[in-house]
């Protein structure tokens, strides 16, 4: 398999701090090639103090070129890693050198020879440009040409790029690839701008008629009259909006005030203060998700398992052969899993989603499948970024249809094998670990396996890293469509006020990255337990998270979290159904103390 790194064009004006944005992401190389496609002999004192500026901040693993034939230097060496600075400049000295000052030409072929370059590089590259679009208008007919150029320019190296950032005042934010321009509509949508066209399915995804569910038939929200089916009663394709899907409203907190009277409310109780531990905070937290005291009995918890197929098992990090993944969902749907069991124990509902297994699954499974398999995050990204967008609208859409046919309490299983090797690599990327502090045995791996899986780890840290802060392409590079929905799922459980119970790692792995997208939606999650993982741990102190159980788990599917299910039923249970007592006429601790201090007074 060959290696391809990333592409991105970061866009920005002038003094937008887009250069050291390009510097930035290519931080985790040893060894960067500066293009430097600006003048350096002028007489122009401005110009060379801010091209000395630029010199002072590369250091000693920066190479830099010199020059105005990028097409060349851009063919000669396409497997260096590589920062273009700028794009702007480049074309400066091309119409210099063309006489395209006085004598405008054709400039397409140049362009796509420019292109065909860019698209031929094999190792990460960073290309600078101005952004047009934020400067005025030239007064100029020479400026006007020049704009207008290099907006085609700009637009014609974003079609190549795997990412456009754009840069305003050292702020940075990823502009979609999936909006349809306004040629690109029909006269009905162009009178309907307020409908935009879902992304474009992606080419791994086109085959299977659910993911074009996904993204393609995706143009408008669900109306409210189907919402409301239960998932596994539709016979139609849900209709599921993936532009912008990783962009979430603010999150409220908890109902405080309710949290307080339910404070109060268990020390009115018949027993000690505190006496019952944990299951006075859980109760007290659900009383605030509700935002009634005393709160409602638990009466419609939802488990979705999120399955989906991981190039990287190819690599032998798991115990198990991937065919295992679409067995199990099979298994799951069928009502046989351990999942399934520990659901009817406790009164639970279970579905299961094929988001990305590599087989062909029952359409009720495969509704919201994006692709089968991702891709092999040690040398590739694991999914698209459209494809990242479309798996987070699915564990949106999920949870919206739940929460309308009154789901009162949310838990996300997963399903795949070897998912704990993305699962780590979020982890350590996230929290700042290294790959032998996070990898764990999974599936039961042996010694030689853990060496494998240490090894995938890295690799896909390395990868990683760059999007540190940029959640939905760290997901996208390293992760997986499972993954993904599951953080899509996470967050908007929060969004819509309603409780959710963590599972092990692969699910607080996907609540890293949820907590990223949503700051705030943390404190509508619980953790069901502590896995024998070392990446769980490092996740629940990541988000300041104590577990209910700790049994030594390490199964997945959701177990963890529906073993905690009866705990969290029953704290609620406690602070509903016991009595005050004023209610069993007891006296409590308070009267005690009255007692006490009348009977001194005497």
């Amino acid at each position: 398999m060959t290696t391809r790194g990333t592409r991105t064009l970061v866009l920005g004006g002038v003094r937008s701090g887009k250069s050291g944005v390009g510097e930035a992401m290519l931080a985790e190389h040893t060894e960067v090639r500066y293009i430097a496609t600006g003048p350096t002999l002028t007489s122009d004192a401005e110009w060379v103090a801010r091209v000395e500026e630029h010199r002072r901040r590369r250091d000693e693993r920066y190479t830099t070129v010199e020059t105005t034939d990028l097409t060349t230097v851009l063919s000669t060496t396409p497997d260096v890693a590589t920062l273009v600075d700028d794009l702007g400049n480049w074309l400066a000295a091309d119409i210099d050198a063309t006489n395209g000052w006085e004598s405008p030409i054709d400039r397409s072929d140049r362009t796509e020879q420019l292109c065909a370059a860019i698209s031929a590089v094999t190792a990460d590259l960073v290309i600078i440009s101005p952004e047009v679009g934020l400067a005025p208008v030239p007064s100029t007919t020479v400026g006007r040409a020049f704009q207008d150029e290099l907006g085609a320019l700009n637009s014609a190296v974003a079609a190549v790029c795997d990412r456009v950032l754009l840069v305003v005042a050292g702020r940075v934010v990823e502009l979609p690839a999936d909006f349809p321009t306004l040629a690109a509509q029909t006269p009905q949508q162009q009178r309907s701008p307020q409908k935009p066209a879902a992304p474009d399915v992606a080419p791994a995804a086109a085959a299977t008629a659910p993911a074009a569910a996904v993204t393609a038939a995706a143009t408008e929200p669900a109306a409210p009259d189907t919402a409301t089916a239960a998932p596994d009663s539709m016979s139609e394709p849900p209709k599921v909006v993936a532009t912008d899907a990783e962009v979430f409203d603010h999150i409220d907190r908890p109902d405080e005030s309710v949290a307080q009277a339910a404070r109060d409310r268990q020390l009115t109780l018949t027993k000690p203060a505190g006496s019952l531990g944990r299951l006075e905070d859980l109760s007290v937290w659900i009383a605030a998700c509700q935002g009634e005291c005393p709160p409602r009995s638990i009466e419609q918890a939802n488990v979705v398992v999120f399955a989906g197929d991981h190039g990287v098992a190819q690599a032998g990090v798991s115990a198990y052969p991937p065919e295992v993944t679409a067995q199990m969902v099979a298994n799951i749907a069928s009502g046989g899993a351990a999942i399934n069991v520990l659901a009817r124990q406790s009164g639970a509902t279970v579905q299961v989603v094929d988001m990305s297994v590599d087989a062909d699954t029952p359409p009720e499974v495969s509704r919201y499948k994006v692709r089968r398999g991702s891709g092999d995050l040690r040398v590739t990204d694991a999914l698209t970024i459209a494809e990242a967008r479309a798996s987070i609208a699915a564990g949106r859409a999920i949870v919206d249809d739940l929460v309308d046919s009154g789901a009162d309490l949310l838990i996300a299983g997963e399903m795949g094998i070897g998912n704990t090797t993305p699962a780590a690599i979020l982890v350590g990327t996230l929290t700042r670990h290294e790959p032998v502090e996070v990898v764990g045995r999974g599936t039961g791996i042996d010694d030689l396996g853990w060496m494998r899986k240490t090894a995938a780890i890295r690799d896909g840290m390395r990868r990683g890293r760059r999007y540190i802060h940029d959640p939905l392409a760290l997901v996208a590079a390293v992760g997986g469509a499972d993954i993904a929905a599951m953080a899509g799922f996470l967050a908007q459980a929060a969004v819509r006020r309603t409780p959710v119970i963590l599972d092990g790692v692969v699910v607080t792995a996907a609540a890293l990255v949820a907590a990223e997208l949503a700051p705030g939606a943390v404190s509508w999650w619980v953790a069901g337990h502590r896995s024998v993982e070392p990446a769980h741990t490092f996740a629940l102190e990541h988000l300041d998270l104590e577990p209910i159980l700790e049994l030594r788990m390490r199964l997945g599917e959701g177990s963890g979290a529906l073993m905690a299910l009866p705990v969290v039923s029953s704290s609620v249970e406690i602070l509903r159904g016991m009595s005050t007592f004023d209610e069993a006429g007891i006296s409590d601790a308070d009267s005690s103390a009255a007692l006490t201090t009348s009977d001194a007074g005497v």
